[in-house]
């Protein structure tokens, strides 16, 4: 039945939201009898090419999935799974290949960080015209296709192509009682991290964003930030690229719904990387004053203090998250050890 059960995972992909699960139920029930009817026939259980086979006749995920689809008044049901699966693949890698641009390429070749701000703020815009360009390809499909059916059967050479054995395998599901993440959910993180991604490559022309009126406090303070804290600053910014990064590769393979304790841990383990190199620097001098000449002597007991509170501040910082990552990796160890001995 792992074959079934692979099949009704990739069909409940491409329901509606809301109705997946009784459609689920309702369609198990039904090939569940098929199945067992096939098998009263024969005397048997069916081998795996008999279910491959009864599969096939049921149609691909996509096919099946779009006679519980709503009516739509551009793109009939039975292209509507296939469009929303080919514009969600488009999107995403156009938000790749763009975030790619905007965070290598641009400062690499562009001194000027409005540029960014203006590729950022160019983004709905190159989205919109791409969800523009794959509606209207579906579009003109679904109107030749409802036109001249003979000439351009919908989905024909999907259905023909499409085999059992290629359905994905079945998700592991989340033994914490929580409700899986939605598609919606999914998305809307890495909505989120586009602007956190934003935020933080904004910073160094608009200190305000960060800082707000501190800014001012510390423009005429007499201290001033060491260069270490461009080290971790860029530090920042590559663990957000490769969170950012996993999150859309997540989606475009459909993987949303995945437990992520992995990933957890390598973005933990990443994290402790720039934490560690602010505490690794020589005398703990995060803060220097701006003229140390003439202002040694008025603040350089109070730069001794800040300098020592911030080494102190991330030292507790970083003390927290090597438990955190050693408590996750004794858990990912022992669910190991528990499947280990579970399959003995």
């Amino acid at each position: 039945m792992e074959l079934l059960d692979r099949y009704l995972q990739a069909v409940k992909k491409y329901l509606p939201t809301r109705r997946q699960d009784d459609i689920i139920a309702e369609l198990r029930a039904n090939m569940e009898s098929q199945i067992e009817d096939k098998e009263s026939e024969l005397g048997r259980p069916l081998t795996q090419g008999e279910m491959e086979d009864l599969l096939r006749k049921m149609g691909s995920p996509v096919i099946v999935a779009s006679r519980y689809q709503p009516q739509q008044y551009l793109i009939g049901p039975t292209l509507f799974p296939l469009y929303l699966y080919v514009l969600r693949v488009v999107a995403l890698w156009t938000l790749i290949i763009y975030s790619l641009v905007i965070v290598v390429v641009i400062p690499l070749t562009s001194p000027d960080h409005s540029d960014i701000a203006a590729s950022l703020l160019h983004t709905p815009g190159v989205l919109i015209n791409v969800a523009a360009w794959v509606t209207l390809i579906f579009v003109a499909f679904e109107f030749f296709a409802a036109r001249y059916p003979e000439k351009c059967p919908p989905l024909a050479c999907f259905a023909d192509n499409w085999n059992p054995s290629s359905l994905p395998p079945l998700e592991k599901a989340d033994v914490s009682g929580r409700k899986p993440r939605s598609f919606i959910q999914a998305v809307a993180e890495v909505v989120v991290g586009f602007l956190l991604m934003a935020w933080l490559l904004l910073i160094p022309s608009h200190p305000f964003l960060l800082m707000g009126p501190g800014v001012v406090v510390l423009r005429i303070a007499p201290y001033q930030l060491s260069p270490v804290w461009w080290t971790f600053y860029w530090w920042i910014v590559g663990l957000n690229v490769l969170q950012l990064a996993w999150k859309i590769i997540d989606l475009a393979r459909g993987q949303w719904q995945q437990p992520a304790l992995i990933r957890q841990i390598i973005f933990k383990a990443v994290g402790v990387i720039p934490i560690a190199i602010l505490l690794s620097v020589r005398d703990h001098i995060y803060v220097v004053l701006k003229n140390p000449s003439t202002d040694q002597l008025h603040y350089g007991h109070n730069l001794d203090v800040i300098n020592n509170s911030i080494h102190l501040g991330f030292s507790v910082i970083c003390a927290i998250v090597v438990l955190q990552l050693a408590w996750e990796i004794g858990q990912l160890v022992w669910k190991a050890y528990r499947r280990r001995e579970a399959a003995r």
